[in-house]
C-alpha cells in the first residue's frame, strides 16, 4: 500500500505561500474586480515579481482566483434539489462578491478568443457545468421535478446562460435580484401543472 506523503520543507512552505498569495487575491477581487497586483502583494508582503513567482503570470493568477471562486460556489449550493436551486445559490453567494462577478464576466469574455490564456479553462468549464447540470435534471425526471418534454442539455445550457447573462445585467443594475429570477426559470423547468 503506498501512503501519500505531505509536502515537507521549502516545498510545503511555498504551497502555503501560494495558498496565503491566493486567499488575498480572492478577498481583493472580490472587492474590486480590478485589483492591481501591486495590492496584492503589498498584502502578503511580496514584490509583484514575487507574487508572479507562484503563479507564472498575472493570467495564471486570476485563473486560479476563479477556480477558488467555482470551488467555494459548488460548497454553497450543496444539499440543493436540483440543479436550478444550486444555480440560484450561487448567484446568492456571488452577490456578495460583485467584485468577483466584474472578474468572471471580464475574463469570459475576453476568453472567447482562442488564443487567450483562459480558454481552455472556460471551454472545459461550461462542458462540465453542462454535464452536471444534465445529470441534475435526468435525476428531477426520474422523481418528476423535473419536465421531460424539452431537451435536458438545452435547459442546462439556457440555465446557464440565464446565470451568465443576468450577472452581466447584476453589474449594470445591482438591484437587480438575480437569484429570484433563476428561481423562475427553475420553475418553467418543472412539469406542467395539470390540475
Amino acid at each position: 500500500m503506498t501512503t501519500q506523503r505531505k509536502p515537507r520543507g521549502p516545498y510545503r512552505k511555498g504551497v502555503r505561500r501560494r495558498e496565503q498569495i491566493l486567499d488575498t487575491a480572492l478577498e481583493v477581487f472580490a472587492g474590486r474586480g480590478d485589483a492591481p497586483l501591486q495590492e496584492i502583494a503589498d498584502r502578503v508582503g511580496l514584490s509583484q515579481a514575487g507574487v508572479l513567482h507562484y503563479f507564472g503570470s498575472r493570467e495564471e493568477l486570476l485563473l486560479a482566483v476563479l477556480r477558488r471562486r467555482d470551488t467555494l460556489d459548488l460548497a454553497a449550493c450543496e444539499g440543493s434539489d436540483g440543479p436550478g436551486e444550486a444555480v440560484a445559490r450561487t448567484v446568492r453567494h456571488n452577490m456578495d462578491q460583485p467584485g468577483l462577478v466584474r472578474l468572471f464576466v471580464a475574463l469570459s469574455a475576453a476568453a472567447t478568443d482562442p488564443s487567450h490564456p483562459a480558454h481552455g479553462f472556460f471551454a472545459d468549464r461550461y462542458r462540465d457545468l453542462t454535464a452536471t447540470i444534465v445529470r441534475g435534471f435526468e435525476s428531477g425526471r426520474r422523481s418528476g421535478a423535473v419536465r421531460d418534454d424539452e431537451d435536458a442539455e438545452h435547459m442546462a445550457r439556457l440555465l446557464l446562460a440565464v446565470s451568465d447573462g443576468l450577472q452581466l445585467q447584476w453589474l449594470l443594475d445591482p438591484s437587480l435580484d438575480m437569484a429570484a429570477l433563476v428561481e423562475t426559470f427553475d420553475r418553467l423547468c418543472a412539469p406542467p401543472n395539470d390540475g
